[in-house]
Parts: structure tokens; C-alpha cells; sequence
């Protein structure tokens, strides 16, 4: 699931901007911009994009649930917990940011940078060939500031970044797609103490970089009980939560709640919170009956044993979808996105970022989509971990599959850089003391 550790949300970088002024003496409409940084748990359809990528779930059952009742690039049945948030603010669900052309007046709006297999460091998951990192994924943030200086100045463009909530739901993947599996290096270089202590030196720059390109409010989400979902319980004697792994996360949400506090002490103006979903997703778990539902153990989809984990059109999908907790052995439902976002929203009141009335929301301009088509799909792995790089908006920059980022593109017709890539699709969960199946595609 890639989790779960965002899980929730992954979920939406909640800007809320000002792009607005006054008609007639009267405030226009306020809407919140929304932009989502994540993994699977908030991707909606930015890894449709990348040819390579191994981590797609662009078939049924997925989307099922959602408009239309077809696959979107969203890892569940129905809609995210980003996407629900958005709707809380009364506005669409933002675009994936690679079906965006930069010349477009929806730069000025919300977008979704998640990618499924995402990761605070460059490294995790490379096995899944193609992907969005965070550094990535903030390249790409800067790249939709500079539009937005283009089309309506820098300083309302610092004021609407300024403005913004940026709720982040990043970090199982450094886990289940990394530290937990036996051939990557991490696991075998760092103990979980030194582990934690590069997670948080890199969140340190990430989110240091983040408020010098202007972000100012940050949510970012802690991660989930990882040794409860599906796949992890299969591996235990008893088809309990792995316990050891559930500690790793409570222990990285304690250190990203010190890094918070410590990084609002020394930047000026910046008010980063800790979004709790490990309480609200145990909460689900242990409870289930309280909140509607009768299964938080195993998957709809009955795939907890299955390679990769995910809901393929072979599976044999349960008949009351909203009666589970998991849809696969990695993702939430819809059901359940449905609750865990409305305790993140509630928090989000009670911490005063947000009101009821949304009357600290700022408006953005009405925008017309005109989205990029989603490439057809072809073969994915080559040999060895060289892939060509992403496939990107025009105007953006190329990826790099070590994570890095080359200089902004001069024009659309730049050539891509090539390079070894990732993307996940759902993680799979495990310790040193457990055995951890196979990476799934």
C-alpha cells in the first residue's frame, strides 16, 4: 500500500490561495487550491503516464466505484482520500500534474503530483522502474509556481503559495519498498535508529526547500499502522498485526513530529503540523463495526496472498464493498478514505487552518482543463534498472531515474534524459524477522 503511510493522505496539499480580488465591493467566492504530494495512496493518474512504469492499476476493479465506474489511476475502488478532502472545500478533484500542459490556465488551479511508489528518498522502490519521488515531485511544484508567475505575476504568485496548506503523505514506501526488504542496501547498511535519522535529514531539506519556494502552512501526514493492513498479517502466526513494524511507525511519526516543532522554531512564519492517521486508521481497524463496517482484516478483493497484492480483473471482488475496511492488501477504500478524511478535515478545523465555512479558503481563477492523453501502454522492464526517463507536461522537467531533476527545460522539445527510474505500485510490508513476498508490479 503504498501506502497506508500516507495513507491518508496522501491526501492533499491543501493550498489555499489568493488569486482573487473584490467585484463590485464584494468578496468573489472563496475556493481552496488544492495540491497533493503522495504516493499510491493519493496518485490519480500521473503513473498512467509513464510508460514504464510497472506500478499502474489502469484496469478493473479499480475506479469501480468512482464516476463513471472505470480505472482512473486511483489505487481503490472509488475515490482518494485527497480527492474527498478536495470535495470538502467544494471544489474538483486536482488533476494529475503530468496530464497538464504548462501554457494552461489550470496552473493556476489544483494539482496532484502523487505517484504511486513514491518516496522520501530517491532510492526507494528503483525495482519498480519508473516513478515521481518527492524531490520529483517538488521540482514539479516550482515548475507550476514559475507558470504562475508567468500568467499572473510574482507576487500573487507568492501570495497564493504563501497562503497554501501543504498536507504531505509520503514515507511507507521507505519502508515496505526499501528498509523492510532484504536486497536493498539500506536495510543492510543503517539500523532502524540510523534509518529514522536519514529519513528525517532528508524530510529536513525536502521541507526547507518547500518553504523557500514559499510554503508556509504544512500537513504533513504521519504514517499509518503499516503491520496491520492485509499483506502484513498474512505473515504473522497468528494473521495479527506485526507488531515490530508497527513500532518502526510509531517511532518515524515521533521523530517527524520533532523535526515539525524544530523546523517552526528556525524558519520564520512556517507552521508545519503532524497529520495523525496512525490513531484513525487503528482506530478502523480495531473498530470497524463502530463506523459501518464488518471486515478490517483482510481485503475485498480476497488478494491479501496474492503476488502483488492488487485487485486485478481475475479477482473475486467482495459483493458490499463498503462493508471493508481494505480493498486490497495495500489500499483503503472508499468507505474508509471516506472516514479517514473526515478526522483529518476535523483536525484541520480544531488546529483553525481551516473553517466550516471555508471562509479562510482564498479563491482561484475558473479554469478550463484541457488534459495531455494518456499514452497507450506497452511493455515495461528492460534490462537492468536503465529506462528512459518519464514522460513529462510540456515545459516540465525530465526525470531522472536516481531521483534527481535536470534545469527547466528551454522548450517543449528538449530532449528527455535518460536514466534508471521507479515507481511503485502497492508496497509490500515486512521485517528482518518476517518473510516478505515477492515486489509486486
Amino acid at each position: 500500500m503504498a501506502a497506508l503511510s500516507s495513507t491518508a493522505v496522501a491526501i492533499a496539499i491543501l493550498a489555499l490561495a489568493t488569486v482573487a480580488g473584490a467585484a463590485l465591493g464584494t468578496a468573489t467566492t472563496k475556493k481552496p487550491v488544492i495540491y497533493i504530494f503522495g504516493d499510491s495512496m493519493s496518485d490519480v493518474g500521473n503513473n498512467n503516464y509513464l510508460l514504464l512504469s510497472i506500478a499502474k492499476c489502469n484496469y478493473p476493479w479499480y475506479g469501480i466505484d468512482y464516476e463513471g465506474g472505470y480505472p482512473t489511476g486511483r489505487f481503490t475502488n472509488g475515490r482518494t482520500i485527497g480527492d474527498i478532502m478536495a470535495a470538502k472545500f467544494g471544489v474538483p478533484p486536482p488533476p494529475p500534474f503530468l496530464s497538464l500542459y504548462m501554457t494552461d490556465d489550470e496552473v493556476l488551479g489544483g494539482v496532484n503530483f502523487a505517484s504511486g511508489g513514491a518516496g522520501l528518498l530517491n532510492e526507494t522502490g528503483i525495482y519498480f522502474v519508473e516513478y515521481l519521488s518527492f524531490d520529483n515531485q517538488i521540482s514539479y511544484f516550482e515548475q507550476i509556481k514559475n507558470a504562475m508567475i508567468g500568467k499572473i505575476g510574482k507576487k500573487a504568485a507568492e501570495e497564493v503559495v504563501n497562503g497554501a496548506i501543504f498536507q504531505i503523505g509520503l514515507g511507507s514506501n521507505d519502508y515496505v519498498n526499501n528498509f523492510l526488504r532484504p536486497f536493498m542496501a539500506d536495510g543492510l547498511v543503517y539500523t532502524h535508529d540510523e534509518f529514522i535519522g536519514l529519513l528525517m535529514d532528508t524530510i529536513d531539506q525536502q521541507l526547507t526547500r518547500l518553504y523557500h519556494l514559499g510554503a508556509r502552512n504544512v500537513w504533513f501526514t504521519g504514517l499509518a499502522p503499516l503491520g496491520c493492513i492485509p499483506s502484513q498479517r498474512v505473515l504473522s502466526d497468528n494473521g495479527g498485526c506485526l507488531e515490530d513494524v508497527n513500532g518502526y511507525a510509531v517511532q518515524f511519526n515521533a521523530a517527524a513530529k520533532d523535526l515539525l516543532d524544530s523546523l517552526n522554531a528556525k524558519l520564520p512564519g512556517a507552521r508545519m503540523s503532524l497529520a495523525d492517521c496512525y490513531s484513525v486508521v487503528m482506530e478502523l481497524i480495531e473498530h470497524p463495526k463502530k463506523y459501518g463496517f464488518t471486515t478490517s482484516h483482510t481485503s475485498c478483493c480476497d488478494v491479501d496472498t496474492s503476488v502483488g497484492g492488487l485487485c486485478l480483473p481475475t479477482a473475486d471482488v467482495c459483493d458490499d464493498r463498503s462493508q471493508f475496511v481494505f480493498w486490497d492488501a495495500y489500499h483503503t477504500s472508499d468507505a474508509a478514505n471516506q472516514v479517514i478524511a473526515g478526522y483529518l478535515y476535523a483536525d484541520m478545523v480544531r488546529a483553525g487552518d481551516v473553517q466550516q465555512d471555508n471562509t479562510t479558503v482564498s479563491g482561484a481563477p475558473s479554469v478550463v482543463r484541457s488534459p495531455r492523453p494518456v499514452p497507450p501502454s506497452r511493455p515495461a522492464v528492460r534490462g537492468g534498472n536503465t529506462t528512459s526517463a518519464p514522460s513529462a507536461a510540456p515545459d516540465a522537467r525530465p526525470v531522472h531515474g536516481n531521483g534527481t531533476t535536470s534545469g527547466a527545460r528551454a522548450s517543449p522539445a528538449a530532449t528527455p534524459v535518460n536514466g534508471n527510474g521507479t515507481t511503485s505500485a502497492p508496497p509490500v510490508v515486512g521485517s528482518s524477522s518476517h518473510a516478505a513476498p515477492p515486489p509486486q508490479p
